[in-house]
């Protein structure tokens, strides 16, 4: 694929339609376009935290373990960003994605990241809603296991 073609898809993303063409220009050429197959290790759990994965077409499952060995997943789909958090907070990934089926990527450096970021307001609040919409899916993921826990104690206790 040529950057024209790159820039164009990345315009039909809602984070990126407008921001200015060279942008977008400069963007696909620094990044990189990945393939992956269905089931194929994206991220590790604990990898280095240097670039962020735009979704261009497919989907990706985010995989965690509870303290307890449990493990959750999250779908993220189509214009979805992986990574950006750790890449935000300097830390190590704590999770680990997987393709849930034919899935193409884009990964982009975590200085470029940055840069489009700090540069193009369009883009960092549209970064801010999806780390928000992010933290109210974890909330709730926290408050629907509370109270499963709730009730399971409950159950345990009107039992003895």
């Amino acid at each position: 694929m040529d950057i024209n073609q790159e820039v164009e898809r990345l315009k039909q993303i809602p984070m990126f339609s407008k921001v200015e063409t060279s942008k977008l220009k400069l963007l696909a050429f620094t990044s990189q376009l990945l393939n992956c197959r269905k089931d194929e290790i994206l991220i590790k759990a604990n990898d280095p935290s240097d670039c962020v994965y735009l979704i261009m077409d497919g989907e990706l499952e985010i995989l965690s373990r509870t303290d307890c060995g449990r493990e959750s997943s999250i779908i993220r789909k189509r214009g979805d960003l992986i990574g950006e958090i750790a890449v935000l907070s300097k830390t190590r990934r704590t999770a680990s994605v997987r393709a849930v089926c034919d899935t193409t990527v884009m990964k982009i450096d975590d200085g470029a990241f940055l840069d489009l970021v700090t540069s193009n307001p369009t883009v960092a609040l549209d970064v801010m809603r999806q780390l928000s919409d992010k933290l109210a899916e974890a909330v709730n993921s926290n408050e629907s296991l509370r109270a499963r826990l709730h009730a399971l104690e409950e159950c345990g206790e009107g039992s003895e």
